[in-house]
């Protein structure tokens, strides 16, 4: 009898420990997703997407970003670091480098060679640029490198960056209709991979084309097809049906990004890694980052309240649902564990806002630059401007020093010149931003998404509604509600049913995932963690 109970115990006791960490996490990212998408199109979703992951899984409503400038890669990099580009140091997804004095793309690295020819310039990449651990990097220190880490977007930094340094693979979309990667992660393509790319599994969707998914009368929450504040698919009409078709032949198959199939092909390529990978399949964690980026490049095309985003979205919804049913069946309900979340929101069309009586515009960064250049030209009689770039002015200091001119003086003077401009609302001196402890709230914005090596000598923040785009469509970048608020879904291995609307902040996540892993935390962290589904 004592046997036998011993036994019992042991295999309790393994089943127990088994059950420590899900034997696969999925970490989902949605480019340029407003919170606000869950509710507008929820009577159209059907009920086993994003439904089923806010019915059965913990939704956090008010979930922030806490930085500006809020893009793609600064973004991304947040999610998963659990710090603010002040500390992981990708400023923006391309900028104007202060030290180097030249233009840095967040994932540029000219160390390494793409492993897929015709694609050179698209393939030398790496997360070199990223200056602090990511919950990933943590999860390969803590197993010894045994569990596998594979990223995955139609963007390279959608793919590169949430994979951290140690990754297993990240895999990205290019114009040749490949996914491809770098020599940073090995010397040849997994030979699934190479499989996967021969299928050209963009071509039937280009050749279907694009048409509404839903019967017209669906689409009431949006604006009417063919508004005024669309813009143009490679210079076709906003208008459904799309013939992608003709689109293909005349550019190439980075076509496919600006439609809701991009999302369907990097589903299908998730699946297909998870088959080919193992992944799941042990009780050593392993961890997929799925980065969806065609909802941004349709968002910036054609607005918030466009039916082409309402569409994506519904077809969104049921590539998720497919997605969940897929791990379900291969991983096993209660083994894994997904949260589904976005590297940034987006704004509204300002003149959108602007024919409803609202006095905002939106601004051109040529526009920008030229005003600056006037200025100084006037001012001091040569142009001090080194670079406009991003809401970052950089001062050429060796002409300053030449000229004999006190370059806090010159700051000034070019501070006072910003406030005479409509679209401004505050200018932020480098000291400001380095030394300041008040409670400004704008201030603390460019504070954590400043880095004195790299930014600017003045910063400012564009008013309310204010952007920095064209008359068409809509971007991000600022630190208002519009751009900050995301959704947050957690869901699956010991993810308790519930929601708070309580305001909570993206850097929260990772620390999060740490602790419910039981692993180190990423290193530049400040450990803020989320209760809610830390709680047994």
């Amino acid at each position: 009898m004592k046997k036998i109970f011993s036994l019992l115990l042991l295999v309790i006791l393994n089943n127990l420990s088994a059950q420590e960490r899900p034997k696969l996490v999925v970490g989902i990212v949605i480019d340029q997703m407003k919170m606000e998408y869950l509710y507008r199109f929820q009577g159209d979703f059907s009920e086993t997407g994003f439904k089923r992951l806010m019915n059965d899984g913990y939704t956090f409503h008010n979930m922030h970003y806490n930085f500006m400038p809020t893009y793609t890669a600064p973004g991304h990099a947040s999610i998963y670091t659990g710090t603010t580009p002040a500390m992981h140091g990708i400023v923006s997804n391309e900028w104007f480098h202060r030290t180097l004095k030249k233009e840095v793309y967040c994932t540029d690295d000219e160390s390494v060679t793409t492993l897929v020819p015709g694609t050179e310039k698209e393939g030398k990449m790496s997360p070199k640029n990223l200056q602090a651990t990511t919950i990933t990097d943590e999860l390969k220190l803590s197993t010894n490198f045994k569990g596998k880490v594979i990223g995955m977007s139609i963007k390279d930094r959608g793919a590169i960056l949430p994979a951290g340094h140690f990754a297993d693979w990240a895999f990205w979309y290019t114009k040749t209709g490949e996914f491809i990667s770098s020599s940073f992660y090995g010397n040849t393509l997994p030979k699934w991979m190479d499989d996967f790319n021969k299928e050209k599994q963009y071509l039937p969707y280009i050749n279907s084309g694009w048409s509404l998914l839903k019967p017209i009368e669906t689409y009431n929450e949006s604006l009417t097809d063919d508004n005024n504040y669309e813009g143009k698919l490679y210079k076709k009409a906003p208008i459904f049906p799309y013939n992608l078709k003709e689109m293909y032949e005349s550019n190439d198959a980075g076509v496919l990004r600006v439609t809701p199939f991009g999302n369907d092909v990097l589903a299908n390529l998730a699946k297909r890694a998870i088959e080919k990978e193992a992944l799941g399949k042990d009780d050593i964690t392993d961890f997929l980052a799925v980065s969806f980026s065609s909802t941004d490049y349709i968002g910036h095309t054609f607005g918030p309240r466009s039916i082409e985003i309402q569409d994506t979205y519904l077809r969104l919804d049921l590539t998720i649902a497919d997605f969940l049913n897929y791990l379900d069946k291969t991983v096993g309900k209660g083994n894994y564990l997904v949260f589904m979340t976005a590297d940034h929101a987006c704004s509204e069309n300002p003149t959108h806002l602007k024919d409803h009586k609202y006095e905002v515009d939106n601004i051109s960064n040529k526009e920008v630059s030229k005003d600056l250049v006037a200025f100084s030209e006037q001012t001091f009689g040569a142009n001090l401007l080194l670079k406009y770039d991003s809401y970052n002015v950089h001062f050429d200091k060796e002409l300053i020093k030449t000229k004999g001119l006190d370059l806090a003086k010159v700051k000034q003077s070019f501070k006072d010149f910003l406030y005479t401009k409509s679209y401004v609302k505050r200018v932020y001196a480098e000291e400001d931003i380095l030394t300041s402890t008040s409670n400004d709230q704008l201030l603390g914005f460019v504070q954590k998404g400043y880095d004195p090596t790299q930014n600017g000598d003045l910063y400012f923040v564009y008013k309310p509604g204010y952007i920095e785009y064209s008359a068409t469509g809509a971007t991000h970048g600022s630190p208002y509600t519009y751009d900050t608020n995301v959704p947050l879904l957690f869901y699956g291995w010991n993810i308790k049913k519930g929601e708070t609307h309580d305001k909570k902040l993206i850097t929260q996540i990772a620390p999060t995932l740490a602790q419910k892993l039981k692993i180190t935390l990423p290193n530049a962290t400040d450990s803020e963690v989320l209760l809610e589904v830390l709680d047994k």
